[in-house]
């Protein structure tokens, strides 16, 4: 098992999927369902797999599936300051 740091290292990034599905009992009417875990763009083989699940054991026809994906280890910024300090 890795770990979720180690994941993100190996090019995983946090992925938000806004899902739109017809309610069962009443197919007009679209009920939202956010899924989020960690996955690997532009592929996300971690969000397939969900949505393949849903499609054979979920009664909820999918209507959309809106996606956002950001990584979360990012090289750090520097910014330079004008000026200089002394510790005396």
């Amino acid at each position: 098992m890795t770990t979720p740091l180690a994941r993100q290292l190996a090019g995983y990034r946090l992925t938000t999927a806004k899902i739109l599905y017809h309610m069962p009992d009443h197919p007009a009417l679209l009920q939202t369902f956010v899924w989020q875990n960690l996955d690997i763009a532009p592929r996300f083989p971690e969000l397939n797999r969900f949505l393949a699940f849903w499609e054979r054991e979920i009664e909820g026809r999918l209507h959309s599936v809106s996606v956002a994906s950001a990584g979360l280890v990012k090289p750090a910024e520097l910014r330079f300051a004008r000026g200089e300090f002394g510790l005396h």
